[in-house]
């Protein structure tokens, strides 16, 4: 089996509501998918969540691909890498083009073999994963009676379809707003649902401890990405001054070499690495490695389309408890998935059949490689780009 193709395809749709966190409002969503085409027939589809990548790929990596077996992943992810690593391009839209490219291989391999991604992974430890809501983003204009009421009313929403854990946004308000807000959102909920909080990267140290203390008393699960990704110290420095409060980031963290020092200087609690992001399959699977020899546990953040979803339920499916008990709790041991909930074409039209999704989990897909089934008129619907390159 040979690699013949590498197609990328550019989506874009517009959704009907913004909605904001603490960097921007939007009012589109966006993503780029690969399509690896192959000698005997079959296709692995591949995503990257990066503007730009799509030019890197055809530019740089289809030549790293193209006549390669997808069954060696290692060998064209390695090729891949030192491609970029010379010119420093190993992170950023680099990893990303390469997460794409790796997830498709992975799904070839799959294909080609009849077996699930989580089986050539060495084995699922379970079925399905407990998943927690995404959304409770801002509304405009944020503040009015209208939008605090469609908030409440998502919240009651995500109660009624069993969700045991959900996500809001803080740092696009004052404080005090913001945290009036996670209140009434708490007391919706009640003491038992696990409640986090994502600021974005909004606060430097000093701003992030003031309301972490709050967030603390909210009894928040974790506190996610409270100041620059890329800043250790001021991690370290919330840590130490907010005891009892879990810190969350590492979604826009590239390969295990951008990780390690999150992980042994414990400057999270949970690492959320991105299978689009971090540099697909094969590297996500290492850096889950990573956080358990450290004690911090992974959860994985996804936002994106079937392709990416499929493969984080993949690799949840496969991620040992943390720490290892006789009766692993979910949010505590058991690693949990992030489930957007947000309005997006992208996610919910892609694939032919849905996920299944029952008492607050998610199945693992048990079909040959990533185990969904794209469709292609539903990808050409969306695109606004494609691009191929072909084996000479």
């Amino acid at each position: 089996m040979r690699i013949e193709a590498v197609h990328t395809f550019e989506l874009g749709c517009a959704i009907d509501e913004p909605f904001g966190w603490s960097q921007d409002f939007i009012d589109r969503r966006s993503l780029t998918l690969v399509r690896l085409d192959t000698d005997n027939g079959l296709s692995g589809w591949g995503e990257c969540s990066a503007a730009g990548t799509a030019h890197l790929i055809h530019e740089v990596l289809a030549q790293r691909v193209l006549d390669g077996n997808p069954m060696d992943r290692n060998t064209l992810w390695q090729r891949q890498f030192h491609a970029l690593y010379n010119g420093g391009l190993t992170g950023g839209i680099g990893a990303s083009a390469i997460s794409a490219l790796d997830t498709a291989c992975w799904d070839l391999a799959g294909k080609a073999s009849r077996l699930p991604v989580h089986a050539l992974l060495g084995g699922a430890l379970r079925d399905r994963i407990l998943v927690y809501a995404t959304g409770l983003y801002y509304g405009r204009p944020e503040g009015d009676p209208a939008v605090r009421d469609r908030l409440h009313d998502e919240v009651r929403r995500y109660l009624d379809q069993g969700f045991l854990g959900m996500k809001t946004k803080v740092g696009g308000l004052s404080l005090s707003a913001d945290l009036r807000r996670v209140t009434g959102i708490r007391d919706l909920v009640g003491p038992d649902v696990f409640l986090m909080v994502d600021a974005n990267q909004a606060y430097d140290a000093a701003g992030a401890i003031q309301i972490g203390r709050d967030l603390r008393d909210l009894a928040v699960h974790w506190f996610e990405e409270p100041v620059n990704a890329n800043d250790i110290e001021a991690y370290l420095r919330i840590r130490q001054a907010v005891p009892g409060l879990s810190l969350a980031g590492g979604e826009v963290l590239r390969t295990r070499f951008e990780c390690l020092d999150y992980v042994r200087r414990q400057a999270v609690d949970i690492l959320q690495p991105d299978v689009g992001n971090v540099g697909g399959i094969t590297e996500q699977h290492r850096v889950t490695q990573l956080a358990e020899a450290h004690g911090v546990r992974v959860h994985p953040h996804v936002w994106g389309s079937p392709v990416m979803v499929a493969a984080s339920l993949h690799l949840a499916s496969i991620t040992p408890p943390a720490a290892t008990s006789g009766t692993a709790h979910p949010f505590l041991q058991e690693p949990v998935m992030e489930y957007d909930r947000t309005p997006n074409p992208l996610r919910d039209e892609l694939a032919r059949h849905p996920f299944r999704f029952t008492d607050g989990c998610v199945h693992v897909p048990e079909g040959p490689g990533l185990g969904v089934e794209i469709d292609e008129d539903a990808v050409m619907r969306h695109c606004f780009r494609h691009q191929a390159t072909h084996l000479d």
